[in-house]
């Protein structure tokens, strides 16, 4: 397992309708562990900003912030109203995955050399569509599936797809638990990502089963996940893969940073998982499905709720 310090630089430099985000550089800076190889990447180098993006690209970002701040005047999608604020809490959160998520795919993948052109990504939990139509805004060339129980969601991913003009999406509304079952979608992908609140075993066991033996699966989590991941293992190794990344990112909520942890698939994950919904234990009166979660206790990428359901330990 490696660590590497990543910056998002926020994107600064991108204009859209009343924003201009002005970019700023961070120094390099390690972090340290005696049982692990050292990463380290420089802050240019490693982020992805807004200002990188093409101007069609920019005008496909600016479309999606219209369309939900929108429709979060009708629907649950954002705790966060403000247009500046959905910059760099959401889109420049999302692009920042990109760097250490494309040099984990560039070294460990076992197909096409390493190369992304192609790449399919599930996007599980999507909610208001994040990271899943800025990544697919951000990299044409891949393809996403964006997997969401609840229909109302679903419907915003919809017409967001086809405002933004995106050829690349796909919007399957269904359980993590029922389509990880599905020969459709079972290990069919070469990254499944996971920006929504659980605990990381329970990501795991939705994500794991939809990734393809030597592919990736990246979450994000809170500025400190070592305990988080240590609780994790066990169950990662069952599902079939094992830690390979921890990437510290520059964040635009309270903590200042974030981390996504980057798994790598080394099997094939037991047919018996996910497990299907009413196997999970889950308190009285909490939601039983990961995509159920309330997009407001969500926002920041990051945060983990103490009242999160859990499966029954793996």
């Amino acid at each position: 397992m490696s660590l590497c310090c990543c910056s998002t630089a926020a994107g600064r430099g991108f204009l859209l309708p009343g924003i201009l985000l002005r970019r700023r550089c961070l120094p390099r800076h390690p972090l340290l562990n005696l049982r692990s190889t050292r990463t380290v990447a420089s802050a240019a180098a490693a982020a992805t900003s807004i200002s990188s993006l093409s101007p069609p690209q920019q005008r496909q970002v600016a479309v999606y912030v219209e369309a939900l701040l929108d429709w979060n005047q009708r629907m649950n999608l954002t705790a966060i109203t403000d247009e500046a604020e959905v910059m760099t809490r959401h889109v420049a959160d999302s692009l920042a995955v990109l760097p250490p998520l494309e040099r984990a795919y560039h070294a460990r993948s076992t197909t096409g050399g390493g190369g992304t052109d192609g790449v399919r990504l599930i996007d599980v939990g999507s909610g208001a569509g994040l990271p899943g139509l800025i990544l697919a805004v951000a990299r044409p060339s891949w393809r996403f599936t964006l997997l969401e129980s609840m229909k109302k969601r679903c419907t915003f991913l919809e017409h967001a797809v086809e405002a933004m003009g995106l050829s690349n999406v796909d919007v399957v509304c269904d359980r993590a638990e029922n389509v990880g079952q599905s020969l459709d979608y079972r290990e069919a992908y070469d990254i499944a990502a996971a920006r929504a609140v659980a605990e990381l075993k329970v990501l795991a066991e939705y994500c794991l089963p939809l990734v393809r033996v030597g592919g990736l699966f990246i979450a994000a989590k809170g500025h400190d996940p070592h305990e988080e991941i240590k609780n994790a293992k066990s169950a990662v190794q069952k599902l079939g893969a094992s830690t390979l990344e921890l990437c510290s990112v520059e964040s635009m909520g309270p903590h200042g940073q974030r981390t996504a942890v980057i798994y790598f698939k080394e099997r094939a994950t037991p047919r018996k998982y996910p497990r299907l919904p009413g196997i999970s234990h889950v308190p009285s009166g909490e939601a039983s499905c990961f995509g159920n979660f309330l997009i407001a206790e969500a926002e920041t990428f990051h945060w983990l709720h103490p009242g999160t359901p859990s499966k029954m330990p793996l």
